[in-house]
């Protein structure tokens, strides 16, 4: 067994979040539990369409429901691939959103189980992101 982490807790709600994954076509299930400020979780899963294209990934579900919300202060979070046999981290769409409403060093934590994540930040998994380069400038 893995060391506990604080972020235990949140990837388990990302698990759970992937059990309302609509994903009839492709039969991977994605979970994410969103961190805020404020100690609340806000979480999503993936939402699939025929046509590819309109499917909506859990980690852009969790942070549009947040921003809908009128939520914006995200401090880490985590995704859950139940159906995967390593690790998957955030597509590049959901990398460039992800990028958009957190800082560099947020926590991002992904697994396939709470045995078999990663914990890493926005900055470890979306590097050289030109809008925070930009804002060192």
């Amino acid at each position: 067994m893995k060391n506990a982490s604080k972020y235990d807790d949140l990837f388990a709600q990302a698990m759970e979040a992937a059990v309302n994954a609509y994903a009839p076509y492709s039969h991977f299930r994605v979970g994410a539990a969103l961190l805020l400020d404020d100690g609340s979780v806000i979480t999503g899963a993936n939402v699939e369409n025929r046509s590819y294209g309109l499917t909506n990934c859990a980690e852009r579900t969790a942070i549009f429901h947040a921003v809908a919300m009128g939520k914006r202060n995200f401090t880490a979070i985590a995704i859950a691939t139940p159906d995967a046999k390593y690790p998957v981290g955030p597509c590049g769409a959901c990398r460039q959103v992800i990028s958009e409403f957190m800082p560099p060093e947020a926590p991002v934590i992904f697994g396939s189980s709470a045995d078999n994540r990663i914990e890493t930040t926005v900055e470890g998994v979306y590097p050289f992101d030109s809008l925070h380069e930009l804002q060192k400038t």
